[in-house]
C-alpha cells in the first residue's frame, strides 16, 4: 500500500500515477531493456531503475525536463539514457531498437500544469501557450486565427463539450475587440458564454483540454506510436499505457483489441496445436482497465480519471 508521507516526499514535483501498479505489470528484470516514452519529472524512470539492475531509455519532447534527466544520468550512470523527442517518433529516433517493456503515461504532467508560464491551466494566470514541446502553433495563435466553425468542432471533438458552438461564438466576438492571450481571459470568456451548469469541474476545463489536445496533436501522436509498437517490443515484451481522457483510452483499448490473439477453433481430437489468427501479435493482460485506489486519489486528486491498460507481445509475433 502507498504511504502518503513517503509518496509525497519522494515526488515533490509530480506524483507518478499508479506507480506500484505500473511496476507490477511491467515487472522489470536485471539486464532487461525498458523504454519510458513520457519521462516528465522522471518518476516512472527512477522507479523502474530502482526496481532492478535494468537499462532504461527515456523520451520526452519537453526541453524543460532535461534537468531531471541529467539528475538520473548522474545517479544511474550507464543504465540511463535520455532522448528528446515526441514519443510518436521514438521508433525512428531509436532506430528500431527493441525493448522488454514500454511505458506510456499520456496527457499533461502536474509539473506542466502547475507552471503558469506554460499556459496549460487557468488556475493561475499566464500566457496562453499549451505547447508541450514549446515549438509550433501556440494556443493563442490558434484562438487568433481559427474560424468559428473550426474552434467549435475542436472543442466538441476533443473536449466533448456540448456547448462548443456558444463558446466558439463568444471567442470570435471577443477576439475581434481584443486579442485573447492569457489563460484567465480565455477561461472567463468560456464561463460567461455557457448556460449555467452546476458541475464538479470548472466550466472552462473541457475547452482548455480540447485546445491542448489539438495543438499538441496528442491523439495523432498516440496512433503513430501504436502503429510502430510491434517493432519496439521483443517477443514477451509488455506495453503499459496510462491514459486520462476517454478518447485516449478508447484508442488504446481498440488497438489492443484489434491486434490481440484470437485462437482458431480446432477439433479436440486434432493432433495439431491450436493456430493463432494471422496478423495478431498481442495478448491483453488487463481485461478491464486498472483504476487508481481510493488512497491514491486522496493523495493525488488528479489521478482520479486515470486508466491503466497492459498488453504483451506474444512469442512469434509479426516482428519476432
Amino acid at each position: 500500500m502507498l504511504k502518503e508521507k513517503a509518496y509525497k516526499e519522494s515526488y515533490t514535483l509530480h506524483y507518478p500515477v499508479m506507480l506500484e501498479e505500473m511496476l507490477s505489470y511491467l515487472a522489470p528484470i536485471d539486464g532487461g531493456k525498458y523504454l519510458d516514452c513520457t519521462f516528465g519529472a522522471g518518476g516512472y524512470s527512477r522507479a523502474i531503475l530502482d526496481s532492478s539492475a535494468c537499462l532504461l531509455t527515456a523520451v520526452d519532447q519537453d526541453p524543460g525536463v532535461e534537468k531531471f534527466a541529467e539528475e538520473l544520468t548522474q545517479a544511474y550512470k550507464d543504465r540511463f539514457r535520455f532522448v528528446q523527442s515526441n514519443f510518436a517518433d521514438a521508433n525512428c529516433k531509436l532506430k528500431g531498437e527493441k525493448f522488454d517493456g514500454v511505458v506510456l503515461d499520456l496527457g499533461v504532467s502536474s509539473m506542466q500544469i502547475d507552471s503558469s508560464g506554460r499556459g496549460f491551466s487557468f488556475m493561475q494566470d499566464g500566457p496562453l501557450d499549451m505547447r508541450m514541446g514549446q515549438e509550433g502553433v501556440s494556443a493563442s495563435d490558434f484562438i487568433a486565427s481559427a474560424s468559428e466553425e473550426e474552434i467549435a468542432n475542436i472543442i466538441y471533438r476533443y473536449g466533448e463539450e456540448v456547448q462548443s458552438r456558444q463558446i466558439a461564438a463568444a471567442i470570435v466576438a471577443e477576439r475581434a475587440m481584443q486579442p485573447i492571450t492569457t489563460t484567465s481571459r480565455l477561461a472567463e470568456i468560456v464561463r460567461q458564454s455557457m448556460h449555467y451548469r452546476k458541475a464538479k469541474i470548472d466550466p472552462a476545463t473541457k475547452t482548455f483540454q480540447a485546445i491542448r489536445i489539438y495543438i499538441n496533436k496528442e491523439l495523432e501522436s498516440l496512433e503513430m506510436f501504436l502503429a510502430n509498437l510491434d517493432n519496439m517490443l521483443v517477443p514477451g515484451g509488455r506495453i503499459v499505457v496510462v491514459s486520462f481522457h476517454s478518447l485516449e483510452d478508447s484508442i488504446v483499448k481498440e488497438f489492443f483489441k484489434d491486434h490481440s490473439v484470437k485462437k482458431v477453433a480446432r477439433s479436440k481430437y486434432s493432433r495439431q496445436q491450436e493456430l493463432i489468427e494471422p496478423g495478431k501479435w498481442l495478448k491483453i493482460i488487463t481485461k478491464k482497465p486498472i483504476a487508481p485506489s481510493e488512497e491514491e486519489i486522496k493523495i493525488n486528486y488528479r489521478s482520479r480519471s486515470a486508466k491503466l491498460r497492459v498488453a504483451q507481445k506474444i512469442q512469434g509475433g509479426l516482428s519476432a
